[in-house]
């Protein structure tokens, strides 16, 4: 009886001890408790440049021109906006603040 634990023993110990060589040899990590581990998702290559060269180069954040051109825009459409009585309450007068002096 006591042959076939030993038997076992050692065979299990040359299994263990086969599969670190192999981890060694191949660069795998090895776990033998099974624990979760982040290593599968370290090990892929990172996409950021990829993503980042998919999409095209946007002029608006370099060019001081385009820039003025849409803070101009916006102002325009505020002026009218509060020509029009739409615009902004100032502040201190908005719907809140009504809301609280009554």
């Amino acid at each position: 009886m006591s042959a076939g634990g030993l038997k076992s023993m050692l065979a299990s110990a040359v299994v263990a001890g086969v599969t670190e060589a192999r981890a060694r040899i191949f660069g795998h990590i090895l776990n033998p408790t099974g624990q979760r581990s982040p290593h599968k998702i370290l090990r892929k290559k990172l996409i950021g440049d990829k993503v980042a060269e998919w999409y095209p180069y946007d002029i608006k954040n370099d060019d001081p021109l385009v820039m003025a051109r849409q803070e101009e825009e916006r102002l325009s459409k505020l002026e009218m906006l509060k020509r029009r009585g739409k615009g902004p309450p100032k502040k201190g007068q908005g719907r809140r603040a009504v809301k609280r002096s009554k």
